[in-house]
């Protein structure tokens, strides 16, 4: 781990401590460069999907069906009582 001296912006460094729920300027800035790579990994595979149900690979159709049928099908625990 690197030591960096950097002048923060209070206001942002409060505001991102609040959401990512940490309580020191380490812990936050630490945690907010974890969110931001993580949101950028979620963001490039959420782009393949739909890249890959554009050129066929993943057919949601198969999917839909298949919970459509299964919301339809009586719980088998709703009928024992």
């Amino acid at each position: 781990m690197s030591r960096t001296v950097i002048d923060l912006d209070d206001e942002a460094l409060a505001e991102a401590a609040r959401h990512l729920g940490t309580s020191t300027k380490k812990d936050t800035v630490n945690a907010a460069l974890r969110e931001i790579a993580d949101r950028r990994r979620r963001a490039a595979a959420v782009e393949r999907m739909r890249q890959m149900v554009t050129e066929g690979e993943i057919d949601f159709s198969v999917i839909e069906k298949s919970a459509a049928s299964s919301a339809t099908t009586p719980d088998k625990d709703q009928h024992a009582a």
